[in-house]
């Protein structure tokens, strides 16, 4: 910086001597003379003074230029170093705060750190307990319910080989329809084995009495049936999947219920002992799922044999059905003694209307003795009156005038 500004001081002092230079030039060209002399003896003489000027002013300058870089040299080593001091002092104080940073956040993660694997540890302990209850739940309900199958199927053995007895199909067939007439039907509304034909030997398993106004109601006759061979022929032949043997096994159970249902028309329809149609009881709903999947077959043994085919889910059904008009009959029967009821109290109100005429006949003859005793007396207040000394000409005015509040006392008790 000083050797600039002492450049630019000796190009201006240059500068300077050249102008002089020119000035004095001019004036020689001028006047050539004494004065011309003198003049260019003061100008140089000038001229010096203001070089010397000029350079002591310049030296004075560098002077205070070199002061100022030192001074400025000092205090930008002193800023340094004071800046390094308190750089390394911040640069310990953050490597101290990091450390303790460090410590701090090493402390709590391992608090964290034990924390979770204490949590973690009960979690999975916890799990584990109760997966292992769970699991041990499963085998044991598993267990059970292996004893169940193997207690069913000793059960389903029992029953294939009850089944294969005609004696015992017929009677839990007939077990599980007495069942569903006693939770349909009132008491009293079938009987059971019941004879039709006088000095016949058959008997029918359920007899309804028919809901009718009669001294003897007909009778519906039920009759169940259970054909299990052709039933499993079939079953058997669908689960092999084999279509001849499934279709003459449909077959074969077609023929089975035609022949029943003509046994059933033939012993049980005994008109006007019975109503005109029986009912042949299936036990099992599947059963008759087979039996009305085939095409044509209960409309037909209805119309040819007046028999009507049904299973566990429509028995009811119809038995609702009787069972209503059991309540119908009795609703009936309640509506007749109510109407009799009714006419018994018609008569009465009529005798009670001839004695309340009556009892208004005795009212008037009792009212119009009422109405002379009355005038009767007023004839003796007038003449008790006149002993009293009351004027005659005035009693007839008192005596109108008294009847009307008496009369109209009375009337109004």
């Amino acid at each position: 910086m000083s050797d600039a500004l002492g450049t630019g001081v000796w190009g201006l002092a240059a500068l300077a001597a050249i102008a002089v230079a020119a000035v004095l030039v001019l004036l020689a060209r001028r006047g050539r003379g004494t004065d011309g002399g003198d003049l260019l003896a003061r100008v140089y003489v000038m001229m010096e003074r203001d070089s010397t000027a000029r350079l002591a002013d310049a030296e004075a300058q560098r002077t205070r230029l070199d002061q100022f870089r030192a001074e400025t040299a000092d205090r930008l080593g002193t800023m340094a170093q004071s800046l390094t001091r308190d750089l390394a002092e911040a640069r310990v104080r953050q490597s101290e705060a990091l450390r303790e940073m460090a410590e701090t956040s090493a402390r709590q993660l391992d608090a964290i750190r034990a924390t979770v694997d204490e949590r973690l540890h009960e979690a999975v302990e916890r799990q584990m307990q109760t997966s292992f209850q769970r699991v041990l739940e499963q085998f044991t309900a598993m267990q059970k319910a292996m004893g169940e199958v193997s207690a069913m199927t000793a059960q389903i053995g029992d029953l294939k080989r009850l089944f294969s007895n005609v004696k015992t199909r017929g009677g839990w067939g007939e077990a599980q329809l007495r069942a569903i007439l006693d939770d349909v039907l009132p008491p009293g509304a079938y009987q059971a084995n019941c004879r039709l034909r006088e000095g016949s030997a058959e008997v029918v398993e359920f007899a309804v009495r028919m809901p009718v106004r009669a001294t003897t109601p007909p009778l519906l006759a039920i009759d169940s049936k259970f054909p299990t061979e052709a039933y499993e022929r079939l079953l058997d032949a669908v689960d092999r999947v084999d279509a001849e043997a499934e279709r003459a096994a449909r077959r074969a159970l077609e023929t089975t219920l035609k022949i029943e249902a003509r046994k059933i028309a033939a012993k049980y329809i005994v008109p006007p002992v019975t109503v005109e149609f029986a009912v042949l009881y299936l036990p099992t709903d599947g059963l008759y799922a087979e039996i009305a999947r085939i095409p044509g077959l209960v409309d037909e043994i209805g119309r040819t044999c007046r028999v009507m085919i049904m299973g566990p889910g429509l028995l009811p059904a119809m038995l609702r059905t009787i069972h209503l008009g059991y309540v119908t009959l009795a609703l009936e029967e309640r509506t007749d003694g109510i109407a009799r009821l009714l006419g018994a109290t018609r008569q009465e109100m009529l005798r009670m209307d001839g004695v309340l005429e009556k009892l208004a006949r005795n009212a008037s003859a009792m009212s119009s003795s009422i109405d002379e005793a009355r005038r009767r007396t007023r004839v003796v207040a007038r003449q008790l009156r006149g002993l009293d000394g009351i004027d005659p000409d005035a009693a007839p005015a008192m005596d109108e005038a008294v009847p009307a509040r008496g009369e109209t006392e009375f009337n109004g008790d």
